[in-house]
């Protein structure tokens, strides 16, 4: 008898059509496999084709019996199927950037089987990108990132074509590479780049599948696509050079931009193979530490723009000769700044230094980093005082003083800033001069010099 409204005749009629389905699937793999082994046996010689090019008299489309079973996850889904792994060995993706967000994106583009791949990088493996870029091993330390991420993509999926440019990214060469792919990954993390990507595709007519990740948190979104805003209509000014941080300088926990980056490849494969809905105008943001994920919505595709609206008319010609670097007031290259905001006889290098702390010289050595910079490591005897707390502290700053000349018993100490690059402690000269203070002098190159020209041994980060 049945209960609580459950109908055996319903049960068992689900359940045989559960097994026949079963049956068919284990038919098909069982015919998939025979081929397979047969194909193996029978292809002794070298005028046999690869496997790859043989075509089953099974099936109505072109996939071969390997991409049939390499792909078969794919296939069963009937959202995608067939057809969308069709597209997706038909397609052509360019990854900007080997690093935090182009690592997970490119290892899955390569699994998942786009037909054509191509990586830009001009930068070299480091120690300091292992604990993110999972594409590259410490076997390439010191390597092209490309050679590294070409590597492991060929090892993932050997039937697919990787290129290589081993170069940095210019308006000189990005409308020639550009052009020679469906869809484009910005998987860089400076704005000068951000900005000539996003009119290069413009220009070309190319979607743009744009992510972030700095600190806990990234975003994600696609640009100029089917109607969708491009990045100069949501940002026509560039944000102040002080507002632009990077994982170098402000650091990134190493999983986000592996979140970033995964998600980055799925928007690409949803357009390559034209399933699902691509976030074409909505953005993606994650907030590691909450575990939280938001959809927003963003503005329409600006009228005004200057390079996708009514009235651009923004050409090749004109991006080529287009200055993103002075445009953004930042660099394209991924090195660190190297500021001159202050006159050399406020200076002194890291070796000055070091004879002078060797003399025995009476002075005062403040650190202006932030406390958790302090806490990695510290030059011996230096008062950590962040930049922004200078004018607080300055009652402290001047007991230090008269405490180090009285101990070493002479009227006058020198008084020193040190940070880590050499930037900010001359950001400090500068307004410790303000506060009285003329005599203060900064460490030319911070701490990152000193593990350079005096200690090796001195830890760098």
């Amino acid at each position: 008898m049945a209960s609580n409204g459950i109908n055996p005749n319903q049960i068992h009629h689900e359940i045989e059509t559960l097994k026949s389905q079963k049956q068919e699937i284990e038919a098909r793999i069982s015919l998939l496999q025979s081929q397979l082994q047969q194909q193996g046996s029978s292809c002794s010689n070298e005028s046999c084709p690869p496997i790859s090019a043989v075509q089953s008299n099974h099936t109505n489309h072109s996939l071969p019996s390997d991409a049939i079973y390499r792909y078969s996850r794919h296939l069963l889904l009937p959202a995608f199927g067939v057809r969308g792994q069709s597209n997706l060995l038909n397609s052509s993706i360019l990854v900007v950037g080997a690093g935090g967000l182009g690592s997970p994106a490119l290892l899955y583009l390569a699994a998942c089987g786009v037909g054509r791949i191509g990586i830009v990088d001009h930068d070299v493996v480091e120690l300091n990108n292992m604990h993110r870029q999972v594409i590259h091993t410490e076997a390439y330390i010191g390597k092209s990132k490309v050679e590294s991420a070409a590597a492991a993509c060929r090892s993932i999926n050997s039937t697919i074509e990787i290129v290589e440019y081993r170069e940095a990214l210019r308006t000189s060469n990005a409308l020639e590479i550009f052009s020679k792919y469906d869809l484009i990954i910005d998987a860089t993390d400076n704005v000068p780049s951000r900005y000539m990507i996003n009119d290069c595709c413009v220009v070309l007519k190319k979607p743009l599948v744009s992510g972030a990740a700095l600190g806990f948190e990234g975003q994600l979104t696609i640009y100029n696509y089917k109607g969708g805003p491009c990045y100069r209509c949501l940002f026509p000014t560039p944000p102040p050079m002080t507002a632009c941080q990077r994982c170098s300088d402000s650091g990134v926990l190493g999983v986000v931009p592996g979140v970033i980056g995964t998600l980055q490849a799925l928007e690409a494969i949803k357009i390559a193979s034209v399933v699902g809905d691509p976030l074409s105008g909505r953005m993606l943001i994650f907030d590691a530490l909450s575990g939280r994920i938001r959809v927003v919505k963003l503005r329409e595709q600006s009228p005004q723009c200057k390079v996708c609206g009514e009235e651009a008319s923004f050409t090749p010609e004109e991006f080529k000769e287009f200055d993103y670097e002075k445009f953004t007031q930042s660099s394209l290259s991924t090195a660190p700044p190297k500021l001159e905001l202050i006159p050399e006889d406020s200076r002194i290098s890291c070796k000055e230094y070091n004879e002078k702390v060797t003399n025995g010289e009476a002075h005062v050595l403040i650190d202006v980093r932030p406390p958790h910079h302090y806490d990695i490591i510290a030059l011996p005897n230096s008062l950590n005082i962040p930049l922004s707390s200078l004018e607080s502290r300055i009652t402290e700053i001047s007991a230090a003083l008269k405490e180090e000349e009285a101990r070493k018993g002479v009227s006058h100490a020198q008084l020193y800033t040190v940070c880590r690059r050499g930037n900010d402690s001359q950001r400090a000269v500068q307004a410790l001069h303000d506060m009285g203070f003329t005599f203060a002098k900064d460490i030319v190159g911070g701490i990152t010099s000193w593990a350079q020209e005096v200690d090796p041994n001195f830890p760098a980060y």
